[in-house]
């Protein structure tokens, strides 16, 4: 009898939900890792008129982007309170989730953490301080890297949470939970992305509230942005291969 193999076309691949909060903000770099990692990647923007009726448990990933709203502005985005109760969900489940700067902040909401607006704006490139936890995760790919950094709010550190990174306006810049929950403030997905200029174009005010400048920003961008890139997708490529 001759041998016979599994065909890979037939081999049924993981599902990643990637939920937007503005077009703008986008899954960037991360795609390379998570689609080399098996997973065929959907997308759902909190405007779509279907996104309340999404099973957000369903997928095996889910990726929540930024944003310029914050979790407490309920009134102002009706979805949030939708979104929050969803995610509360899937954290009890301990379903793969990732978030990044508003997507963090939404898993630290989540998690019943404390959600506030910052001393002032953090917006441009800089590394991390990262915490002793942190040398034995994936985030080690971050160490000495400058990062893009764009938010105004922050969180507490989630009870049964691990601290993993931190700044000086920002204490919190990174946790997790176990292998299958991570929340990053700061956007190691940006650095090539065509989007950045969408985003000195759309918030110039608050790259004036931190005391930058769009030139200068742009220059950051083009010189720290390919760096950024390479260790951000270092690190989720080891996250997403250790999942449970």
């Amino acid at each position: 009898m001759p041998k016979t193999s599994l065909c890979p076309a037939s081999v049924a691949k993981r599902r990643a939900l990637v939920i937007r909060h503005v077009p703008v903000e986008g899954v960037a770099g991360f795609r390379t890792p998570i689609e080399a990692a098996g997973y065929d990647i959907d997308r759902i923007d909190v405007c779509d008129p279907t996104f309340p009726q999404i099973d957000i448990c369903a997928p095996d990933l889910v990726v929540m982007m930024g944003g310029p709203m914050s979790v407490y502005e309920t009134e102002r985005h009706p979805w949030i309170v939708c979104q929050l109760e969803r995610i509360r969900r899937r954290l009890a489940a301990d379903r793969p989730t990732l978030g990044v700067c508003l997507g963090a902040q939404m898993i630290a909401a989540a998690l019943a953490a404390p959600v506030e607006r910052g001393p002032a704006k953090e917006v441009g490139f800089a590394p991390v301080s990262l915490a002793p936890a942190a040398t034995q995760s994936p985030l080690r790919h971050l160490d000495g890297v400058p990062l893009l950094h764009w938010h105004g709010d922050r969180f507490a550190l989630p009870q049964g949470t691990e601290h993993l990174a931190s700044s000086a306006l920002t204490p919190h810049q990174a946790f997790r939970r176990g292998r299958n929950l991570l929340a990053l403030q700061f956007h190691a997905e940006m650095g090539e992305d065509p989007r950045f200029g969408s985003w000195l174009a759309k918030w110039p005010e608050d790259v004036a509230d931190a005391g930058c400048c769009p030139q200068a920003l742009a220059a950051d961008h083009a010189e720290h942005g390919p760096v950024a890139v390479k260790a951000g997708q270092s690190m989720i490529a080891e996250w997403l291969a250790a999942l449970n």
